[in-house]
């Protein structure tokens, strides 16, 4: 994989929350590398991470220890004035509450425009046009003039979406955009990441528990106890037969689920595969058969 391909690189990602009492260690050596131009999701139990490493992509909170790079700059270098031109260019946010994502006297293309004004590495000349062509891309140049209070959840959230795209980001992070909305609302979402992903090559990363998100990206990333756990990857011959058909934001289909090896030589095994096994302690036999398969095997059970 050519380095210039890799949006975001996370390596031995630790992150330490500290009290007066206590420490929590919320990531523990996290390895993940997303593609530029991956639409994706991140899911986990509550308390896994999957949190913490969106905020730490997003710059809004640091690293403990480990490395990150995001679209090529080092988030560990980052000083306070490039931190903040960083949030305003290199990442747009989707938040689950609506109330984060838009300011409710201003109207659609009002919000929309509004983080162009704190742009001042790549400013946009006519804030306007480039507003107004975010929200047709989202199918809401009709509701511009609306303030918050006149549009349905839905609504919000393609403006969210359209406000999030301003400054061209090279990742759009989306922290459960689906989490307030209807079965149907939620397919509409969808549709339009993948719409923002044709269009204009921007990376996305989506942490989720909707089940439904997880069904209709090509690749998601399990995190459990701070470590990437798994990966539920899209079969890519199914993948491809829909890539040329409209709306197919129903379910891309089958998945194969692959675990992940840390830099270590680590891995976590599915828990739905651990309780097959019977364990009753935390040991596993592990060989090798004649077709080089990696095989492992209850200690009791093996003969």
């Amino acid at each position: 994989m050519n380095p210039k391909d890799q949006v975001i690189v996370a390596e031995n990602l630790v992150k330490i929350y500290k009290t007066k009492d206590t420490e929590v260690l919320a990531l523990q050596g996290l390895d993940l590398v997303i593609e530029r131009g991956e639409v994706m999701a991140i899911i986990g139990n509550s308390g896994s991470g999957k949190s913490t490493l969106l905020n730490m992509i997003g710059g809004l909170d640091k690293p403990s220890a480990g490395k990150l790079f995001v679209d090529g700059k080092d988030l560990f270098k980052l000083g306070e004035k490039d931190l903040v031109d960083y949030k305003t260019t290199t990442v747009g946010f989707v938040w689950q509450n609506n109330a984060r994502n838009l300011i409710p006297y201003l109207s659609a293309v009002e919000n929309v425009m509004m983080p162009m004004q704190f742009n001042h590495i790549n400013p946009i000349k006519n804030k306007r046009f480039r507003a107004m062509n975010l929200l047709e891309l989202m199918g809401m140049e009709k509701r511009a003039k609306h303030r918050l209070s006149q549009l349905s959840g839905g609504e919000q959230q393609r403006v969210a979406i359209a406000l999030a795209l301003a400054n061209h980001p090279a990742v759009l992070l989306a922290d459960e955009p689906t989490g307030s909305v209807d079965t149907q609302t939620t397919q509409i979402i969808l549709d339009m990441f993948r719409i923002v992903n044709k269009e204009l090559g921007t990376t996305i990363v989506i942490v989720t528990h909707d089940q439904e998100v997880s069904k209709n990206v090509e690749r998601v990333v399990t995190i459990r106890d701070g470590k990437t756990s798994s990966e539920l990857i899209a079969t890519h011959g199914y993948a491809d037969k829909l890539a040329g058909i409209e709306g197919f934001s129903r379910g891309i289909g089958p998945q194969v689920e692959l675990a992940v090896l840390d830099r270590a030589g680590r891995l976590q095994i599915p828990r739905q595969l651990l309780d097959k096994m019977g364990l009753e302690s935390n040991r596993v036999h592990v060989h090798m058969d004649d077709e080089n398969r990696v095989i492992l095997t209850a200690p009791d059970k093996v003969q």
